[in-house]
């Protein structure tokens, strides 16, 4: 195996594969990177069995020539260092080749660095999945459904169902859940399908952060397919395999209120920064914020912490209808879910002191949150 490849495009196809790269495994290969070369290109894997990701580097792109094969092969190479190696080359080119065996050489400028390779043949094989039943989105769209769900999974591996965001996909409708139980976050969107096939599957929320971290922000479509224990998210020059949760995501349709009794609508901007305010003197799961009504006019945030102190803030409310209230709540579920919301305006409908309350942005129904009130009384 021989080829000569521009290093910055190497780099970012090193730096995409380690975000699977096991760190802590019992199958040693799966701490290296597999480099594969043929007459069409350099495709780069990482895996943990849990994420598979596969980034290709093709030969030539707009005019541009990134990769000149030599010789085609395929090795597996220690992450880490292969990683730190490429990333302080000294020049645009890197050449790599394999001698005597499993030796790989890495030479750039009048720098050359020898690792000792690993069999490619022994790297698991990715998993192979039909592409029949394609769903399509755009990349951006993507990005937001795993940034306005993910925050809210659970980390606890007590219930490990809820550690991933629940995706359901019929008729073109995509609805995202996630939830630990104390909230929940939930986006819709539609997608485009060419099957008619529907889908209820739990994808963990790692991988989709992982994904998250990878796409770019072009509206460049990505291809979704699904299967019954694997997921494989397609961009351009980019596989992103990853395992699906087992089990049954809980119905939480039913948690959602249908009827409230005071709603509040809000500057999100400003609510926000009363709630980051109100959190300066707790820390931890004990950072309990307060939320009263004033009368008609607006919202009192307030925090007591006997020990350090307490702070009282008057947030202008664009309007209150419905019954007085005071309600507590953790401040870090609410700053997390006023951050994952579109819009200058919440609304925030409460079903009273100790039900869970919705937040969504006005008029606009794609989106919403529950939180789940405390008791501080």
């Amino acid at each position: 195996m021989q080829f000569i490849i521009q290093r910055d495009r190497l780099v970012e196809s090193v730096q995409d594969v380690m975000k699977a790269v096991a760190s802590r495994t019992t199958i040693p290969i799966l701490t290296g990177i597999k480099i594969t070369v043929t007459t069409s290109g350099v495709t780069l894997t990482g895996s943990d069995s849990d994420i598979s990701i596969e980034s290709s580097i093709p030969l030539e792109e707009e005019g541009k020539v990134l990769v000149e094969i030599k010789k085609a092969g395929s090795i597996v190479l220690p992450a880490r260092f292969f990683n730190e190696i490429v990333k302080k080359l000294p020049m645009d080119d890197v050449e790599i080749s394999v001698e005597n065996g499993l030796q790989t050489i890495i030479r750039s400028g009048k720098a050359e660095f020898s690792l000792n390779g690993l069999d490619a043949d022994e790297y698991p094989h990715l998993p192979q999945i039909e592409e029949e039943n394609i769903i399509t989105i755009p990349t951006d769209l993507l990005k937001t459904l795993i940034r306005q769900t993910v925050y809210a999974v659970s980390t606890s591996e007590t219930r490990p169902i809820l550690t991933g965001v629940n995706w359901k996909i019929e008729n073109g409708d995509m609805i995202c859940t996630a939830t630990d139980s104390h909230r929940l976050a939930l986006r819709k969107a539609k997608v485009e399908s060419n099957t008619v096939e529907s889908y209820n599957v739990v994808i963990p929320g790692k991988s989709l952060t992982e994904l998250s971290k990878i796409l770019d922000d072009s509206q460049n479509p990505v291809s979704i397919v699904i299967t019954n224990n694997q997921v494989l998210f397609k961009a351009e020059h980019l596989l992103f395999f990853s395992r699906l949760l087992e089990g049954n995501y809980p119905d939480t349709s039913r948690l959602i209120p249908a009827e409230s009794k005071t709603d509040i609508v809000v500057n999100t901007k400003d609510f926000l920064q009363s709630i980051v305010r109100a959190s300066l003197l707790g820390e931890g799961k004990n950072n309990i914020v307060k939320l009263s009504t004033i009368e008609q006019s607006g919202v009192e945030i307030s925090s007591n912490i006997p020990e350090i102190g307490k702070v009282v803030e008057e947030v202008q409310a664009e309007s209150i209808n419905g019954e007085d209230l005071k309600i507590s709540f953790n401040a870090k579920f609410m700053m997390d879910a006023l951050r994952a919301l579109e819009g200058t305006e919440i609304k925030i409908s409460f079903t009273g002191a100790m039900r869970p309350f919705l937040i969504q942005p006005q008029h606009d129904d794609s989106m919403l949150q529950l939180i789940l009130p405390v008791r501080t009384y």
